[in-house]
C-alpha cells in the first residue's frame, strides 16, 4: 500500500490516543466497553427506550474480530464495526483500504484509527464500532478459578461478542441485518451458538474473516490500534512509578507482550516482584508467567494461604452448639436456649 492510499488525512504527528482508551479502568486493571455514538449516515430502528420515527432504519452490516488473544502482557481487545450494507465496500475496501490489522503498518493504522475519529471525516460520518478490553486480571481471574468453575478463554471471547453486538443491535437499535466474524475455533460450531442467541441475524463465522470482509478487516483496526495504545500506557505507567522511586538507568522494553517475543521474557524475568510477581499488566494464567514464577521460588518469597473451613457446607445446627458446663454456668448459653423456643408477646 503507498501513502497515497491512505492520504486523506495527515498521520498526527504525536501517537493517536482513540477514545476506546479509558485510562483509570486500564491502570486499575479493570475490564470495559466502550461504543461510539451512532453515525450520521446511519437511522437506527426504534428501540425499546426510543420513540418510533418515520425514517426507516438503516440496514448495516457488523463485523467482529479480536487483537490480543496470545499475549502474557497486556489485554485482550474484542471489536465490532459497523456500517450501511450500501456502503461497506465501497467506502472500506475501494476508498480506504481497509485489511487485516497485521499487514498493514503501525502508522497505517493510527491513519485509519485517526480517520475514524475524527467528526468531519466521510469514515466518522458513516459508520460506528465498539470495543470491549478484557484486563488481563480478569481474564486470569477468570482462568485460575477452581477447575468446576473455571471461565476459559473461548467462553470469555463469546461472550465479548455477544455483549457488543448485542450493545449494538439492542440496546443501540441498530439494524444490523449481516454479521462477519473471525474465528480461531470451529467456525461452524461458533456460527451456530450465535445463530442461536441472535436468531434473527444473518451470521457468517470463517477463518481469516478478517482479510475477507471489510467490515472485518476495520474492527480488526479498531482491536489492534487499541490494544496496542493500551499496552504503550501500561508500560509508561510502570516506567513513571519506576522513575519516581529513584530507578536509575534505561527500563528495558517489554516489547510486543507475546510469550514468543524475547524482550517480553526478559522483562518478565528482570521486573518480577519477590512477593507479587508483576501486576495489573500480565496475565498470571499463562504458562510463561507460571514457569517463571515456579522457577523463580528459591530468590522469591512463597506465601501458603490457609484454607478456612467451609462455612457453606456447615450445618445450621452446629451454631447452636451446646457449651460446656463451665462457660453454661459462668454465662449461659442464651443463643442455644433462644432457637427453637416458643416467643413470648407481653401486651
Amino acid at each position: 500500500m503507498g501513502s497515497a492510499d491512505v492520504g486523506q488525512v495527515q498521520v498526527p504527528s504525536a501517537p493517536f490516543i482513540p477514545p476506546s482508551i479509558h485510562h483509570s479502568s486500564l491502570l486499575a486493571g479493570s475490564s470495559y466497553t466502550h461504543y461510539t455514538p451512532c453515525p450520521a449516515a446511519i437511522s437506527p430502528a426504534a428501540g425499546p427506550h426510543q420513540q418510533a420515527t418515520t425514517t426507516d432504519p438503516t440496514p448495516c452490516v457488523l463485523g467482529v474480530d479480536e487483537a490480543g488473544r496470545g499475549p502474557v502482557l497486556g489485554p485482550m481487545v474484542y471489536s465490532a464495526f459497523y456500517l450501511p450494507v450500501s456502503l461497506h465496500c465501497s467506502l472500506l475496501a475501494d476508498q480506504y483500504h481497509f485489511d487485516d490489522s497485521k499487514v498493514l503498518t503501525p502508522e497505517v493504522r493510527s491513519s485509519l484509527m485517526h480517520q475514524l475519529c475524527t467528526p468531519d471525516h466521510p469514515l466518522y460520518k458513516s459508520s460506528g464500532w465498539a470495543v470491549k478490553v478484557l484486563s488481563p486480571r480478569d481474564i486470569s481471574a477468570a482462568m485460575l478459578r477452581p477447575a468446576t468453575r473455571v471461565y476459559n478463554l473461548n467462553a470469555q471471547a463469546m461472550d465479548a461478542t455477544v455483549e457488543i453486538i448485542r450493545g449494538i443491535v439492542e440496546d443501540r437499535a441498530i439494524h444490523v441485518t449481516e454479521v462477519y466474524i473471525d474465528t480461531i475455533g470451529n467456525p461452524q460450531t461458533y456460527q451456530n451458538k450465535l445463530e442461536r442467541i441472535f436468531p434473527a441475524l444473518k451470521i457468517t463465522v470463517a477463518k481469516k474473516a478478517d482479510s475477507l470482509y471489510p467490515c472485518v478487516s476495520a474492527a480488526s483496526v479498531c482491536a489492534k490500534v487499541t490494544r496496542d495504545v493500551a499496552l504503550d500506557i501500561c508500560y509508561e505507567a510502570i516506567v513513571r512509578e519506576k522513575t519516581e522511586g529513584g530507578s536509575e538507568g534505561d527500563i528495558a522494553s517489554w516489547g510486543s507482550g507475546y510469550p514468543s517475543d524475547s524482550k517480553c521474557v526478559g522483562w518478565l524475568k528482570n521486573d518480577m516482584d519477590k512477593l507479587f510477581g508483576w501486576g495489573n499488566e500480565c496475565r498470571f494464567s499463562w504458562g510463561t508467567a507460571k514457569e517463571l514464577l515456579e522457577a523463580g521460588k528459591g530468590d522469591h518469597i512463597n506465601v501458603d494461604w490457609p484454607v478456612d473451613e467451609d462455612d457453606e457446607a456447615r450445618q445450621l445446627t452446629e451454631y447452636f452448639s451446646v457449651a460446656t458446663a463451665g462457660e453454661a454456668a459462668s454465662q449461659g448459653d442464651l443463643l442455644r436456649d433462644w432457637y427453637g423456643s416458643r416467643t413470648k408477646v407481653v401486651f
